[in-house]
């Protein structure tokens, strides 16, 4: 299996998916996406993107409706995505994605968690070049389909990498071209599992045992931030 593939994978497996506020910080991505646009998924790629995920994360169809209503709420605030980029010990570099009403809260809590772990906040751009920002998009491989003559139909729509493994494919591409990617996918009967924008590290490292240990408390404490949407590291 190649970088993505690993990448996904181990993804899949990290605390991500076991926090307890999963389904809040999914319910927000969905609410923001409705209120951009239209309340129709159909109409709306972002917002179908947003519950595709969703359900991929198991998230029940009653919190999935009650988020894509509260768009039109007349008490819902506006939310802004404010990304954060971060020196951690033992050079681990985090990028730190949020999505907040209240930017002043959300970077007070931000650098009260890096502070307390020996961290800090670097200028914005900093670390822009040090993470590949990628689309990353997971759907079965249909029967009868031949993976060679797919690859070819999704060159014109942005694809760097094609990889498979056990039926499970794995799409990689710019995220510039998630949408041409997800539409062009749409438009060929494949049923999406999973479409996200991922932060890829250009240049991973390694540390010790406890080192990771560390680290591990520090990202936790990250994720479990309200606003905090996703946390990427340059940890292989």
């Amino acid at each position: 299996m190649g970088r993505a593939f690993e990448y996904r994978k181990a993804s899949k497996m990290k605390r991500w998916g076991a926090m307890s506020k999963l389904f809040p910080k999914l319910g927000k991505i969905i609410t923001m996406a409705a209120k951009e646009g239209s309340s129709n998924p159909d109409m709306n790629s972002k917002l179908r993107t947003a519950i595709l995920n969703a359900k991929a994360e198991n998230m029940p169809k009653d919190n999935i409706e009650a988020a894509i209503k509260r768009a039109s709420a007349k008490d819902t605030a506006s939310m802004t995505e404010v990304n954060y980029e971060c020196k951690a010990p033992h050079g681990v570099l985090i990028f730190v994605e949020t999505m907040t009403d209240n930017n002043t809260r959300t970077v007070a809590n931000v650098k009260n968690i890096l502070t307390k772990r020996g961290g800090e906040l670097l200028t914005n751009g900093s670390l822009e070049f040090m993470f590949d920002r990628k689309a990353l998009i997971e759907f079965d491989l249909k029967e009868g389909m031949d993976i060679e003559e797919l690859e070819l139909e999704l060159i014109d729509a942005g694809l760097q990498e094609i990889e498979e493994n056990e039926n499970e494919v794995l799409v990689t591409a710019n995220y510039t071209s998630f949408g041409t990617l997800t539409s062009a996918l749409e438009n060929m009967d494949i049923e999406i599992k999973k479409a996200t924008l991922e932060r890829m590290a250009n240049s991973p490292i390694s540390i010790n045992e406890e080192q990771q240990a560390e680290i591990d408390l520090l990202l936790e404490k990250l994720e479990d931030d309200e606003d905090v949407q996703k946390v990427f590291t340059n940890l292989s």
